[in-house]
């Protein structure tokens, strides 16, 4: 089993990709763990980099479940996925589900730190219908439409 699951900031992808993981044996990719400089806040590694760590977990892992909001990393992954989770519960939702958002250590080095970035992210989130960018609803729907194997949208939280 080969998991690809993408949505919105909040849209819940962490938590269904640890219970994915959990109870098929899957390794887990959170694509925020190869896109940002560690230790740094909101600094993108090189592109040539992200790509090459994705690569290589992609050709290590025979079962894996990858979750993340990257439309470009998302696409890169897809011919390698079994089944396609798009996970589209609604900006209220997506928003309501940050407020609660467990201390993320791979990318922030307290919550305290992640608590002074919550405004950021909230406007980011609040924006994705609107957005043209690779994280962007348009980008996933046409990700999603496209795709021509096994795929499911859910439209409530996981």
């Amino acid at each position: 089993m080969k998991l690809l699951v993408f949505g919105n900031s909040g849209s819940g992808k962490s938590t269904y990709a640890r219970a994915a993981a959990e109870k098929h044996g899957l390794v887990h990719l959170d694509l925020d763990s190869i896109v940002w400089e560690p230790g740094k806040i909101a600094v993108l590694r090189p592109a040539a980099d992200i790509d090459a760590s994705l690569r290589a977990f992609i050709s290590a892992n025979p079962m894996w479940v990858i979750e993340g909001c990257y439309g470009d990393l998302v696409q890169q992954a897809a011919p390698f996925c079994t089944q396609l989770v798009f996970l589209n519960p609604g900006v209220d939702a997506c928003l309501a589900n940050n407020l609660h958002r467990p201390w993320e250590p791979h990318k922030y080095a307290s919550l305290e730190e992640q608590d002074a970035m919550l405004a950021t992210l909230q406007d980011w989130v609040a924006g994705y219908y609107e957005r043209r960018d690779a994280w962007s609803y348009i980008a996933h729907r046409a990700i999603y439409d496209a795709f021509a194997g096994a795929k499911i949208e859910l439209t409530t939280s996981a």
